[in-house]
């Protein structure tokens, strides 16, 4: 399986950014411009990581596609277009987002969130985004998430089968469908589920940890892989039996010495176990 993370090494060119990803123990990476970027640059970073065996794994939209907001909304449509034709350009993995939230925090809660009505709406742009990018190479995913869809891997299988297009598919972080204590003594059964459930579809997946402290009401906060609970055995097992080309990608730290303790935890615990990270 690929295995990647953040860049803190500056780089001059893309040859160097491929050498970083290489240097840090990377096989896949994050693609480092947005579609904005001049095509020569977005040619460069494309032929660099092609010529270091780097997979593309994940290009990122992360914004509100169901903002209350209804300008604002349309502008985050149009840049998930944006997003996934690059994706499809470069032949990335996949295009991630989250659904989207009825929240004023593009991110947050909300009571509606769940219901009927954001299924469907949910539905309808995804599909929207899709028909409009038309990839080819790659697919659109919506990352889990633990107060939006989807937020259980059945609700997750049930977008895939509503959606209906060859274009979509699955994104898996676990640490975000932990969102209880039940869930949280269980996560290997959790993640086995999501795997034996979605299977292939499954095209990229995040690495990070949860900690359920002591403190009321739940607290549960993530932290660096190794210094939580998320059963990283179970997890390493079942992607070690998808695609070479599915990747786990290390997010959500900002020292560079995280990074590289998080990496050599799951390094070394692949070895462990048999397995080529």
């Amino acid at each position: 399986m690929r295995f990647g993370g953040q860049l803190f090494k500056k780089w001059r060119s893309p040859e160097e950014w491929a050498q970083a990803a290489m240097d840090a123990g990377y096989s896949a990476v994050y693609f480092p411009v947005d579609y904005t970027a001049c095509q020569k640059d977005i040619d460069g970073y494309k032929s660099a990581a092609k010529a270091a065996d780097l997979v593309i794994c994940e290009i990122g939209v992360w914004k509100n596609t169901l903002s209350p907001d209804l300008a604002e909304r349309e502008r985050n449509i149009a840049y998930a277009v944006g997003q996934l034709e690059l994706a499809d350009y470069v032949e990335a993995n996949c295009c991630v987002n989250i659904a989207g939230s009825y929240s004023d925090q593009w991110d947050g809660p909300h009571k509606d969130n769940l219901t009927q009505r954001a299924f469907e709406e949910i539905v309808l742009t995804t599909q929207r985004i899709i028909d409009k990018a038309a990839p080819k190479s790659t697919v659109y995913t919506l990352e889990p998430m633990p107060w939006m869809y989807p937020d259980t891997a059945d609700s997750c299988l049930r977008l895939i089968q509503a959606v209906n297009r060859k274009g979509f598919a699955a994104h898996l972080d676990p640490v975000n469908v932990i969102s209880s204590p039940q869930l949280y003594y269980r996560n290997g059964e959790v993640i086995r589920e999501w795997f034996e459930k979605l299977g292939s579809s499954i095209r990229s997946c995040h690495a990070k940890d949860i900690r359920l402290s002591g403190h009321l009401t739940v607290h549960l906060d993530e932290c660096r892989p190794g210094l939580g609970e998320l059963d990283y055995r179970t997890y390493l097992e079942c992607l070690s039996k998808l695609d070479d080309r599915v990747c786990l990608m290390l997010e959500h730290m900002t020292e560079e010495q995280d990074y590289a303790e998080a990496t050599r935890y799951l390094k070394g615990l692949a070895r462990e176990m048999g397995l080529s990270l």
